[in-house]
């Protein structure tokens, strides 16, 4: 072998090593401003990024709450065939990013794991789409599906994100008995619950959701995070309001949290509510005064848009980072409960969307224990009235939805770098 043809070779292998120190340099920036052409994908692009141990920065507040990733030109391919906008920057433009960050409203959060997601949903196909689950599949994020017979055996435990949709945890099966109880699909879903409900070892469905939804509490007293939409809130809360000491004690294992514990209203088991009155009517569709739109109702009110707080990206990044948006003001959507009523809300629950000057509160976040949950008014957020047997919404035509973009803000924080509170 030559001389020359060493220095040949010598050269074209130091080559080949700069440009992969080069591509593993470069800085993938995808922007969630409005010059962003698909704002849905880009989370499925930056979830799937965090899988692959690639270290992405969630710039909060900065063009409508921009991503950066390291490794970008290996990524970059990714982006484009979803039909994301992105771009490589340099380490110039990373720098000047950095220092508006810096000296702003605004923060850098590194996202470190991508969350492993369960979405609670029956077996049999329901006459109404979940629009989580659309989100979900729409931006290609992987997630299991569970139900009462895994949430009871333990499996909560093996995910971090868990999301509650079009629910009855007050075993009234959606109070739809008055307008389908001779429909097939209504029959059908009564019975399999039923047949459940004893097979888990419970006289009652009622019995069963509410160790249901007790079991889902102690997932987030235990570090879980937990979204919730639609009748999956009030419900919720409504079951955890009525425990009696029973579930309680099946629930935790004959060690219940209070001996003293009644089948009663007892508000200090919810995690969002407090003094709302229940409805136990079947003829009646509403649940309760949680919900002030009533929208199966005489009294139903209109679903108006809804204004997102802004928050300090810097004290409070959790709010910050479920807000994030290319807009602030969200269009309404109906759904079995529409807007939550601000005079029921418990003072340590954060408000994070509202309708000023109303009791109408859409979107809200809390703490309880070691983990957190976030609640979501209404159904879908691109069909303003979504009724039973209407057809799934194509996000392919919302592809810059904001509600949507509520739901996957969502799903990624809890990938978010957990750092001490700063107040």
């Amino acid at each position: 072998m030559t001389q020359k043809f060493k220095l040949k070779h010598l050269r074209a292998l130091l080559l080949t090593v700069l440009i992969a120190a080069n591509a593993q340099a470069a800085m993938l920036f995808i922007p969630m401003d409005n010059a962003q052409t698909d704002h849905l994908k880009a989370y499925g692009v930056v979830y799937k990024m965090v899988s692959e141990g690639t270290r992405v920065y969630w710039l909060l507040n900065y063009r409508g709450g921009s991503f950066a990733a390291e490794n970008g030109e290996r990524f970059r391919v990714n982006a484009m065939a979803a039909g994301v906008e992105s771009r490589i920057i340099s380490n110039s433009d990373w720098a000047s990013i950095l220092d508006i960050v810096e000296n702003n409203n605004m923060e850098k959060v590194a996202l470190e794991k991508s969350p492993k997601i369960a979405v609670y949903t029956p077996p049999g196909k329901l006459p109404w789409d979940d629009a989580v689950t659309l989100a979900l599949t729409y931006a290609e994020i992987p997630f299991d599906k569970v139900y009462d017979r895994e949430v009871l055996s333990g499996k909560l435990n093996d995910y971090d994100w868990l999301h509650l949709h079009h629910e009855d945890f007050t075993g009234q099966y959606s109070k739809f008995h008055a307008s389908f109880s001779h429909a097939p699909w209504y029959q059908k879903q009564r019975l399999e619950l039923e047949t459940l409900a004893r097979e888990l070892g419970f006289e009652t469905v009622a019995e069963c959701k509410k160790a249901v939804a007790l079991t889902i509490r102690r997932y987030v007293e235990s570090g879980g995070f937990l979204f919730a939409m639609c009748s999956a809130t009030n419900t919720l809360e409504i079951a955890l309001a009525t425990l009696g000491t029973e579930i309680v004690d099946r629930v935790y294992g004959g060690r219940g949290l209070d001996p003293n514990y009644r089948e009663k209203l007892d508000f200090t088991m919810t995690m969002a509510f407090e003094n709302f009155e229940i409805i136990t009517d079947p003829f009646v569709t509403s649940f309760c005064n949680i919900d002030v739109n009533q929208v199966n109702t005489p009294r139903r009110t209109p679903a108006l848009d809804f204004v997102l707080f802004d928050f300090s990206a810097k004290l409070d990044p959790v709010p910050t980072m479920l807000n994030q948006n290319h807009v602030n003001v969200v269009p309404g959507f109906h759904g079995l409960l529409t807007s939550f009523n601000r005079d029921i809300i418990k003072k340590s629950v954060v408000i994070l969307g509202e309708v000023p000057g109303t009791n109408m509160i859409y979107y809200i976040h809390g703490v309880v224990g070691e983990g957190q949950f976030t609640y979501l008014g209404g159904h879908d957020p691109e069909a303003y009235t979504h009724a039973v047997g209407d057809k799934p919404t194509m996000l392919e035509l919302h592809k810059n939805s904001p509600g949507y973009r509520l739901i996957l803000n969502n799903v990624l924080f809890p990938a978010a770098e957990k750092k001490e509170k700063k107040t």
